[in-house]
C-alpha cells in the first residue's frame, strides 16, 4: 500500500471513530479541502519561520473536531510539528464560576464571555509562541455533576510541551469573535426578544474586548458557519438523542431548545458570526447534513 493510501485508510478511521461515516464525502473533502489546507497552512507557518496560531471558530456539530484531528494528522505527515488547544481548557474553575453566577446570575451555563480565564490563556498561547515549555491546562466536563472544573496542574506535568511546536491550532466557539456596534442590537433576531435579553447580549458583547489580547495572536483564522444557524437546534437533538441510546443521561427537547436560544442570546450567529471579516481566512459553509457546502479564501 503507497503512502497516500495509508494516509486516506488512517483519514477514515478518524472521521468513523468521530461518527463521520460518509466514505464519500470524506473522500471529496480530503481531495478538495482538507489537504489543500494543510498544505497552505505548512507554507504559511515556513513564510513566517516561527510558530503559527490557527484559530478555528465552530459550534456544535460544525466539524471542528473532526477538522482539527484531521488538521494535526495531517500536520504530521509533512513532519510538522502540531499543538492542539480548545477554549474550553480555559474556563474558569468550578469554584470561581460558582461565584461568577452570584454576581451575575444570568451565567448559568459555562460557555459566554467572562466565564474564561483569559490571562491563563494568553500565557499559554505566548509560551507556546516563543517555544518556551508550558502546561497545557486541561477542563473536565464531568467533574461536579457535569458542572466541569480544571484539572489540577500538578496532575498535568506530563503534558508540558517540551519540543518546539510549530502550528498550534486553536478552537473554540466564539475563537476570533469581535465586539460590535451597539445599535446593532435595536432590532435584533430572535430569540433576542425581551429587554433583558437585550442587555444580555449587550453585556456579552462588552465582555468580548478582555478577549481581543487573545485573538490579535491569531496567525490564520478558519470559520465554520452553517448555512442556516437555526441548524444547531436539530443538531443538538441529534447529539442527545444519540447520549440517550448509549444510556447515558441527556437533555428533553424542551432544554435543549433553551439550552441552544441561551447562547444564541448570548452571541448570536448572524450578528457575530455572518458578519465577521478576517484577512487571512477560510470560511467553510456547513449544510445540514454536517457537510461542505462551500468555502471562501480571505488571503488579503
Amino acid at each position: 500500500m503507497n503512502n497516500d493510501l495509508i494516509i486516506k485508510e488512517n483519514i477514515k478511521l478518524i472521521c468513523d471513530d468521530l461518527d463521520f461515516k460518509n466514505d464519500q464525502e470524506v473522500s471529496k473533502l480530503y481531495n478538495n479541502l482538507w489537504m489543500p489546507l494543510t498544505i497552505h497552512l505548512a507554507n504559511q507557518f515556513k513564510e513566517k519561520s516561527q510558530p503559527l496560531l490557527v484559530g478555528i471558530l465552530g459550534g456544535q456539530s460544525t466539524g471542528k473536531t473532526t477538522l482539527t484531528k484531521i488538521l494535526k494528522y495531517l500536520l504530521t505527515q509533512l513532519n510538522i510539528n502540531s499543538e492542539t488547544i480548545s477554549l474550553d481548557d480555559f474556563y474558569k474553575t468550578y469554584e470561581e464560576r460558582k461565584e461568577l453566577a452570584k454576581s451575575d446570575p444570568r451565567l448559568i451555563w459555562r460557555g459566554p464571555p467572562l466565564t474564561h480565564d483569559v490571562s491563563l490563556a494568553l500565557r499559554v498561547l505566548q509560551s507556546l509562541l516563543q517555544c518556551r515549555p508550558v502546561v497545557i491546562p486541561r477542563f473536565d466536563k464531568s467533574l461536579h455533576g457535569g458542572k466541569g472544573d480544571q484539572i489540577p496542574l500538578r496532575d498535568l506535568k506530563s503534558d508540558k510541551t517540551t519540543n518546539k511546536v510549530d502550528i498550534i491550532l486553536f478552537e473554540g466557539w466564539f475563537v476570533g469573535v469581535k465586539p460590535i456596534p451597539e445599535d446593532k442590537f435595536n432590532n435584533p433576531p430572535h430569540p433576542i426578544i425581551t429587554e433583558a435579553d437585550k442587555q444580555f447580549a449587550k453585556d456579552c458583547n462588552q465582555r468580548l474586548k478582555e478577549y481581543l489580547p487573545l485573538w490579535e495572536l491569531i496567525d490564520y483564522q478558519i470559520i465554520l458557519n452553517p448555512i442556516d444557524y437555526h441548524y444547531s437546534l436539530p443538531w443538538r437533538q441529534e447529539a442527545e438523542q444519540k447520549m440517550k441510546a448509549q444510556g447515558k443521561t441527556g437533555m428533553s427537547n424542551q432544554e435543549i431548545k433553551e439550552f441552544v436560544e441561551y447562547f444564541w442570546k448570548a452571541l448570536h450567529p448572524e450578528l457575530f458570526i455572518n458578519t465577521l471579516s478576517v484577512s487571512k481566512s477560510l470560511v467553510i459553509k456547513i449544510d445540514q447534513n454536517h457537510f461542505c457546502a462551500d468555502y471562501m479564501i480571505n488571503n488579503n
